[in-house]
């Protein structure tokens, strides 16, 4: 790797974090990356078009791209469901296609590119230690684009990126976990406040209260917490008020 790349490697983290930090949605941050990634790994005026696959427990499949052409070849894969990069993010290996020409893996997939311009493929799996799965998706046009030197490259910039992207998603998680408590804790409260109404109508005991409570929901098949604001607002119209509001 020659001076300049090193150095290139050695800013890659810090400026990546900063992406993290000025975006407000990890999709947002993703396609930064992808920008970015495309950028650093181009070289000799010979443009390398970068997608970031990522794959992720529970939340929903991400995807971004440094344009239209990555986003087209990533989205083929997800269409055939193989490929280079599904692989990468997979299996967690690195999947090197320097001559698509010759390739006999994924057949679909690579019958369908033929003919768009892409002859070499370098996918780069992310270490994401169980946050999720990914990959970065290099797609150049030429065959062989990926010498030694580019591909230590990026080896090192998927492993400089690892970090952020482990980053981005724990931050979303956080925000996630705390909306579903706040989410959680105004229903509590509304229920709470439609038992005490019915404890008082009734005379009756909290256990006794929200047995009526849930009898009602079951019969009507509507949420409990749908069921405990029509009783609540039959007594205080107006929205219910929390202490965790804001």
């Amino acid at each position: 790797m020659t001076d300049s790349q090193q150095l290139d490697s050695e800013h890659i983290a810090e400026e990546l974090q900063k992406h993290v930090l000025d975006s407000s949605q990890v999709e947002e941050f993703l396609t930064q990356l992808a920008i970015h990634a495309s950028k650093s790994l181009s070289r000799h005026g010979a443009p390398i078009h970068c997608g970031v696959t990522l794959l992720r427990h529970r939340r929903g499949d991400m995807a971004a791209s440094s344009g239209p052409q990555a986003a087209f070849m990533d989205e083929l894969q997800y269409k055939y469901d193989e490929g280079p990069c599904l692989s990468a993010a997979r299996n967690g290996e690195v999947f090197h296609a320097p001559d698509l020409a010759l390739e006999t893996r994924w057949p679909e997939y690579i019958t369908e590119i033929r003919d768009t311009g892409v002859e070499s493929i370098l996918a780069v799996p992310f270490e994401l230690l169980g946050e999720a799965l990914g990959a970065l998706n290099l797609y150049a046009e030429g065959r062989d684009a990926f010498d030694e030197d580019t591909r230590t490259l990026a080896l090192a910039y998927a492993a400089q990126a690892s970090a952020s992207i482990r980053l981005a998603v724990r931050i979303t998680g956080l925000a996630t976990t705390a909306e579903d408590l706040k989410t959680a804790m105004a229903s509590r409260t509304i229920i709470d406040v439609a038992v005490g109404v019915i404890m008082g109508q009734n005379r009756c005991s909290q256990d006794e209260a929200f047995s009526i409570l849930q009898r009602a929901s079951n019969t009507r098949n509507i949420k409990l917490r749908e069921i405990a604001t029509r009783v609540v607002g039959n007594v205080a119209p107006g929205p219910v008020g929390t202490h965790f509001d804001g």
